[in-house]
């Protein structure tokens, strides 16, 4: 009998599997949501969620199907983040480096990898490359999209070139849309829809029906909030720096530099995660069309990912642009039924400039195609079609990842910072600002609040990193940003490498 229940359990498992294989060998629908500032701990389910916080769509996608538990932007800025999701490349290569930057027209886009190899393809939501540019994109064959950062209510957007305006919550009408043209799509070719959320960026706006939700739960401060010695001794001096500035905890109430409401600390992260909450019953009914147009059956892919963190407290910030860990950490799930074990956990760390190589790579389309070959453009990431479905890596995973953000003439207080993140250790470098640099040990210092870049016990270490940064940096190449290698110990840069 014990035998009999074996022998079962491996039929199970590789019919299970055989099904998974043949499954993949027709083009699957590719759904890719994206949202705003999303934390990668603010799920349901996450270990240092709120206990309060609700997430069961999100919680429904992570026991469903796979959690990169170890998710990462190689950028914390919207645009930047956006157009890595959009190239699979670094913000030095892609040359997206702030919120105005405009997109340069050599960029190619995976979805035209995705058009070219017969995918319909369409986008809706928050485009926010070129700023206020709302016109439709190439990659897409049906766009709806607004200026900027779009507004929360009753949005105007572009749709297929004209102007039309909508009614309602943005973050409710964006899905409206959405699977208004999921009905009446081809269904004889395989599509990509790109579903880029406006929520939940700042200034944080519930639904009407899910304001005050939260009104009665208690807030948890994080222990690096408080603005005592403890938490800035080792800190670079920029760190206590920008919490007087227009991103500190301190100065929250009043308005803002765009004249927005700014509200008391407790409000502000109540107001986050009333945001969430209705982030995630938007995705809840985007799954649920899907199942109901039995798409969830079958060959269809859902990811879902953040475009970067967000401090709500830590190290006395309300913002991204940094490199701890709360600015570059995103949450990111896969979901498909059919194709993708439920429960599973990755633990490998996965990026932002993956998700192109990764989709392609899941729709059987090479890197090396015709017209690909033809742009000339290069994909820094890496696809992580295996660590979903299981298969064998060619090549070990990456052990590390890699790190920048430009310094904003509008938010000077943060600097241009770059930054190698091992499992288990994250040496941060600080451009320009005649400061020290950081070294944090992830393992024994989780929240970052210990910089060990003076302790003689780790200069080996400091030393070591530092030289693999700038190694790859200066590797990766720049097409579009010159990226100095420090001179030696000095805070000065040229092109020379130190001898």
């Amino acid at each position: 009998m014990k035998k009999f229940l074996l022998l079962f359990a491996l039929l199970l498992t590789v019919t299970s599997s055989a099904l998974t294989s043949s499954s993949l060998a027709a083009p699957p629908n590719i759904v890719l949501i994206v949202s705003d500032d999303h934390r990668h701990d603010f799920l349901g389910f996450a270990p240092g969620a709120p206990t309060w916080l609700e997430t069961p769509n999100l919680d429904k996608m992570a026991k469903g199907g796979v959690w990169l538990k170890n998710a990462f932007v190689s950028t914390s800025l919207c645009s930047p983040s956006r157009a890595s999701v959009l190239t699979g490349q670094y913000a030095h290569h892609h040359g997206v480096v702030d919120n105005q930057r405009p997109v340069s027209p050599k960029l190619r886009f995976f979805p035209q990898d995705l058009q070219a190899a017969g995918y319909q393809t369409s986008f809706f939501g928050k485009w926010h490359m070129g700023h206020s540019d709302d016109k439709p994109q190439r990659g897409f064959d049906h766009w709806e999209s607004f200026k900027g950062q779009g507004v929360y209510f009753d949005p105007e957007m572009n749709v297929n070139g004209v102007q039309q305006k909508f009614e309602g919550y943005t973050t409710d009408v964006l899905s409206d849309r959405a699977l208004r043209w999921l009905a009446t799509r081809k269904k004889d070719q395989p599509f990509f829809l790109y579903l880029s959320y406006k929520a939940v960026h700042y200034p944080f706006t519930p639904a009407p029906r899910n304001a005050q939700r939260y009104a009665q739960k208690k807030v948890t401060y994080p222990p690096t909030m408080a603005n005592v010695e403890r938490n800035y001794r080792s800190q670079p001096h920029w760190v206590r720096a920008r919490r007087f500035g227009i991103h500190g905890v301190d100065h929250m109430e009043g308005t803002n530099f765009d004249n927005d409401p700014v509200p008391n600390f407790d409000e502000f992260y109540r107001d986050y995660c009333e945001t969430v909450f209705g982030l995630d019953e938007n995705i809840g009914r985007v799954l649920e069309g899907l199942e109901k147009a039995k798409l969830l059956d079958g060959n269809t892919l859902v990811l879902y990912l953040g475009d970067n963190g967000f401090h709500l407290g830590e190290h006395g910030f309300y913002d991204k642009r940094d490199a701890f860990e709360t600015s570059i950490r995103i949450p990111m799930l896969a979901y498909a039924p059919k194709l993708l074990a439920p429960g599973k956990v990755v633990e490998q760390m996965v990026q932002n400039i993956d998700v192109a190589p990764t989709l392609l790579d899941i729709a059987g389309v090479p890197l090396d195609n015709p017209q690909r070959k033809a742009s000339g453009q290069k994909i820094d990431g890496r696809s992580f079609k295996p660590l979903l479905f299981g298969g064998k890596l060619t090549t070990e995973w990456r052990k590390h990842i890699l790190y920048e953000y430009y310094w904003e003439w509008n938010f000077p207080a943060c600097p241009t910072q770059f930054a190698l993140r091992t499992d288990r250790y994250k040496y941060v470098f600080y451009h320009g600002t005649w400061d020290h640099n950081s070294l944090y040990d992830l393992q024994t210092d989780p929240t970052e609040n210990h910089n060990l870049i003076s302790v003689p016990h780790y200069q080996p270490m400091v030393k070591e990193m530092r030289k693999q940064l700038f190694d790859l940096l200066e590797k990766s190449g720049s097409t579009e940003i010159p990226i100095l290698r420090p001179q030696g110990d000095a805070q000065y840069y040229d092109r020379k490498l130190p001898d």
